[in-house]
């Protein structure tokens, strides 16, 4: 299994697909802030929009994974008439104005409370991936277009395909923006740098494993300093560092299925379930009984 998938199931998101929007210049499209792990997201089927001072274009989409606050104009805001909803396979929301037109599907991306904020912490406050003109985001735009399709001429079955399509969003988005951002501290600096995939891939295959930095660079077919100096630069931490956040990504999704935390500690590499403990509540701020219990009781 890659890095990238590897990483996507320790940290499962779910997709949630609701709005569309056929908007005529000028308008305007605000929106509240999001609570803790869930993350707003715009694709630009058709026409453009201004997310502050960022330009976006038919192909674009716009994801925000902290839920910070934020305005999809075009025009004066002040002349935009409000926008009407109606009830649909997606709620349908529209307006009077007889300019240039926008096409916008809207939804959120919903991160584990506890378990994604590893992986919440390495994105940055906005992302926006472009597609057009990329050969590479071909399976994105094809993507997009086909829940457009789904979500304007209804059929049998649209719903449950427009919940699979919107399922496959993240992971496609993800890879795309890999391959054009610049890379983040954290864990999606360390995917972003191709040098480190092989040793990062071994941790995420083999967690319980005691990783050595000379292992690492071994597998990375570089000199222990230049792993060492290359790895920080790419994640800000040590590579133990985030062989340990991902030994607590693994442990959380075994809690979740149920298993007692002894076996956990095992299967994540802690002789001691006493350590594992410590760690763990380290990086969730509570045990793993406890964590156990409030995923039961939310479930």
């Amino acid at each position: 299994m890659d890095s990238l998938s590897h990483l996507l199931s320790l940290y499962p998101v779910r997709t949630a697909l609701d709005v569309r929007c056929r908007f005529g210049a000028p308008w305007v499209l605000d929106h509240d802030g999001a609570p803790h792990g869930v993350a707003p997201y715009h694709l630009i089927v058709h026409g453009e929009a201004l997310c502050g001072e960022v330009q976006l274009q038919s192909g674009d989409i716009i994801v925000f994974p902290h839920g910070t606050a934020h305005r999809l104009h075009i025009g004066d805001p002040a002349q935009a008439t409000p926008p009407r909803a109606e009830p649909g396979l997606l709620r349908y929301e529209s307006n009077d104005g007889d300019g240039p037109q926008t096409d916008i599907l809207c939804g959120e991306f919903h991160f584990d409370a506890e378990g994604g904020a590893g992986l919440l912490a390495a994105l940055p406050p906005m992302l926006v991936v472009r597609t057009a003109g990329r050969p590479d985001a071909q399976s994105l735009r094809h993507l997009m277009r086909m829940l457009q399709e789904e979500a304007e001429a209804p059929r049998n079955g649209s719903e449950a395909i427009v919940r699979q399509l919107a399922s496959a969003l993240f992971a496609l988005l993800m890879r795309t923006w890999l391959e054009q951002a610049l890379a983040v501290p954290g864990l999606i600096g360390v995917l972003a740098e191709r040098r480190l995939q092989a040793a990062l891939n071994g941790m995420l295959a083999a967690p319980e494993k005691s990783w050595t930095l000379e292992e690492l660079a071994e597998a990375s077919h570089m000199s222990r300093a230049t792993f060492a100096r290359l790895f920080k630069q790419a994640a800000n931490a040590t590579p133990a560092d985030v062989l340990t956040q991902l030994r607590m990504a693994r442990a959380a999704r075994l809690l979740d299925e149920g298993r007692a935390a002894g076996a956990v500690a095992d299967a994540v590499g802690y002789q001691s379930e006493a350590a594992f403990n410590r760690a763990f509540k380290r990086q969730y701020g509570l045990g793993p009984g406890a964590y156990r219990k409030r995923t039961r009781d939310i479930a």
